[in-house]
């Protein structure tokens, strides 16, 4: 059961920022400044449900992961410590200050190059999310060709 939160948290997540980057960079390339504030708005809405997949998911890899001694498992580890501090060092104030610039029509320089910073640690987080889909995926998959060669 342990394993099938997990992976519905990560699922969430990666989901979440997915949407929120493309929303971004959609709205930023076609939209004009209504577009814009309505997206950095909902982005920020959108964290009610994010954090808390992303604290069920790193609460429970942490949990699945305890005693294992896999290369695969600590390299989930330290990708989600990096997640973490991203998504708590850059994106939510991020997400915060966009909204914030956006409701107030400041689509200023310095509006740019948060926005700038904010897509690039969202892009990582969505890769270093991803890496640890497809890890916690081969990690459910090796019981199976391990029973599948023992026959």
């Amino acid at each position: 059961m342990k394993t099938r939160i997990h992976a519905a948290a990560g699922t969430v997540a990666l989901i979440a920022v997915s949407a929120f980057w493309l929303s971004t960079a959609t709205v930023e390339l076609l939209g004009d400044t209504a577009a814009i504030t309505t997206v950095k708005n909902s982005v920020l809405a959108g964290m009610a449900m994010l954090i808390p997949a992303m604290i069920i998911a790193g609460a429970s890899g942490f949990s699945l992961g305890k005693g294992w001694k896999s290369p695969v498992v600590a390299r989930k580890a330290r990708r989600m410590r990096i997640i973490a501090a991203n998504g708590l060092l850059v994106l939510v104030p991020s997400a915060f200050l966009l909204s914030s610039f956006a409701t107030a029509g400041r689509f200023d320089s310095f509006f740019m190059i948060v926005q700038t910073i904010e897509l690039v640690a969202g892009a990582t987080n969505i890769a270093l999310l991803s890496l640890n889909m497809r890890d916690g995926l081969s990690l459910r998959r090796k019981p199976v060709r391990l029973a599948a060669r023992a026959r």
